[in-house]
């Protein structure tokens, strides 16, 4: 709040000096009493220079003694000591001096009783008990003309009605005065309030901006911590965040030969490892585009320094919905991908070398089984070497299988097939092993339902999941194999009620070698594989695998394949 002052044409301070409510009550005090006390000093001066008959009179000296003393008491009273309204006493006994000043000099000056007005407003302006104030403002000038009158007895209707204007008029200035005094009172005290709100949201927006960036520090720590690169983009593709571990990944990605490059100069390169990923198919340039990709692998770099990096997006929204920018993972990857690559080295050589002794087995026992056309072996010999050629066969299926999923390829060689029949075959197989479970096996399907497929393969997918399904139903209960036709499909499910999968299990059943980590606890044998030939096989059919899942409750898989292939 800037200080009000009167200046004159040199531009110095004539009165206030600062803000009146910037004073001590002492000063406000002696501000509010100078008016009439420099009034009566002046009145003192004109009597003295024009009227000195006039100054001896007792009333007069009475007055100016007065208006001295109330002066002195101003400044001598310690009036923040003593009630506040107390320093009220002063305009009134103004009142009382203006009285005796007016029977005193009245001959000699007229008009001193308007003098009454600087107490009137005295007590008006204060704001304090302002009825009684409104009141004064009438009856104290009133009192200072009619008392004398009835003192001295000489009392006329005519002269009490000749008095009401200068009361009246001073009525009007008190109650102006008053009404200005609450307005500007209940004005500060709004203004005070507004204050006192702004201060409490400044306070507020303090602490919030406090916390923020407590937060923002927090955040940046963890996120320099954590070793995935982190990067946010705008709607944009201008950059807002950036980790050290990006920073490190950018660098990576920078040609030597140009220290700014934008995203199409980046090193991006595909699987193979030597071609530049397209502008609009590297992972910002996706992401800023508003695509969500999980494990999108990138090679970063050149040379012996070149890193896989697996790259996940997900877009940000505002609060209408609406594409507000993306965060990007980069997570380096290269000893994964470096171990799965030596993994399938390792299956391939390993699936060469079984396929050699398979195949001379497979081949001495087919010699044997052919050579016997005179029924030189009996049924018990002829069913163990039965059984060794099925085996070897299944055997050399996997070996295939395993190099076949190796090299991305699965061949199948669909034909007219009775479907219901693999069906019927694969659980009468599967019962003994069934009944050592305590398990209920069964098969529903229909007496026939003709499909084009390749029947070693869709047998062998039955044999996976019914096997499967008894495996990992260790407490026994029911398992079902379901045939039926829909939409051009064979559709075909096998549900048990064992221990079932977790979502993450299911996410990533599919997969090679995958073994869940109960599985894995438990002495449940198996390698992870069956499920993951068992999806080549049905997706070369042109079909799909799905599955349906809830852990202590049981898994159901179905597969469907077209009829017409």
């Amino acid at each position: 709040m800037s200080s009000i002052a009167w200046k004159d044409s040199s531009g110095r301070i004539l009165l206030f000096r600062r803000p009146f409510h910037e004073y001590s009550l002492r000063g406000r005090v002696m501000l509010s009493q100078m008016p009439l006390s420099v009034t009566a000093g002046i009145t003192a001066f004109l009597i003295m220079a024009f009227f000195p008959e006039t100054l001896p009179n007792p009333l007069f000296i009475s007055f100016l003694l007065s208006q001295a003393v109330i002066l002195i008491l101003c400044y001598a009273v310690p009036w923040h000591r003593l009630p506040y309204p107390s320093f009220l006493v002063l305009p009134l006994l103004d009142l009382v001096s203006i009285c005796l000043g007016r029977e005193g000099g009245q001959d000699s000056l007229t008009g001193l009783s308007l003098m009454a007005v600087f107490p009137v407003i005295w007590l008006c302006a204060s704001g304090l008990f302002p009825k009684a104030a409104v009141a004064l403002s009438f009856f104290g000038p009133l009192g200072i003309i009619w008392i004398p009158l009835f003192i001295r007895g000489v009392v006329s209707g005519q002269d009490l009605a000749r008095s009401f204007l200068l009361p009246v008029m001073m009525l009007g200035i008190g109650v102006t005065v008053s009404v200005m005094t609450l307005s500007m009172v209940r004005q500060q005290r709004d203004l005070e309030e507004q204050q006192h709100d702004l201060e409490e949201k400044d306070s507020q927006l303090r602490g919030v901006l406090t916390g923020s960036k407590r937060q923002e520090r927090l955040l940046n720590t963890v996120l320099d911590t954590v070793h995935l690169g982190v990067l946010a983009v705008d709607a944009q593709g201008h950059d807002i965040l950036m980790n050290r571990k990006q920073r490190k990944h950018h660098q990576l990605a920078t040609p030597p030969t140009i220290d700014d490059p934008n995203e199409s100069q980046l090193l991006v390169f595909a699987a193979d490892r030597t071609t530049l990923v397209p502008v609009d198919e590297r992972p910002v340039r996706r992401a800023v585009l508003g695509e969500e990709f999980t494990d999108y692998l990138v090679w970063l770099g050149a040379g012996a320094e070149q890193r896989a990096i697996s790259t996940s997006a997900r877009p940000m929204k505002d609060q209408d919905g609406n594409f507000a920018g993306s965060v990007i993972v980069f997570s380096d990857v290269t000893e994964l991908v470096n171990a799965l690559a030596a993994k399938d080295d390792f299956v391939s050589n390993v699936s060469h070398e079984f396929r050699t002794p398979l195949t001379s087995i497979l081949g001495y026992v087919e010699l044997l089984l052919d050579d016997d056309d005179d029924d030189d072996l009996t049924d018990s010999q002829r069913g163990p070497l039965e059984i060794i050629r099925r085996n070897s066969e299944r055997l050399l299926t996997l070996v295939s299988d395993l190099l076949s999923s190796r090299n991305g390829q699965l061949l199948v060689t669909p034909e007219a097939v009775n479907v219901a029949e693999l069906v019927r075959t694969s659980v009468t197989a599967a019962l003994p092993r069934a009944a050592e479970s305590g398990i209920h096996l069964r098969a529903d399907a229909p007496e026939r339902l003709e499909a084009h497929i390749d029947a070693a393969r869709i047998s062998q997918v039955l044999d996976n999941l019914v096997s499967n399904a008894i495996k990992y139903s260790p407490d026994g209960g029911d398992v079902v194999v379901a045939l039926r036709s829909e939409d051009g499909h064979m559709v075909c499910s096998v549900s048990d009620t064992g221990m079932g999968m977790s979502q993450k299990d299911q996410e990533e059943v599919f997969a090679k070698f995958f073994r869940s980590a109960a599985v894995r606890n438990s002495t449940i044998p198996g390698v992870g594989l069956g499920l993951s030939i068992s999806k080549a096989i049905v997706e070369a059919h042109g079909g799909r695998v799905s599955l349906r899942s809830e852990v202590g409750k049981g898994t159901t898989f179905t597969f469907a394949v077209p009829v017409q292939n």
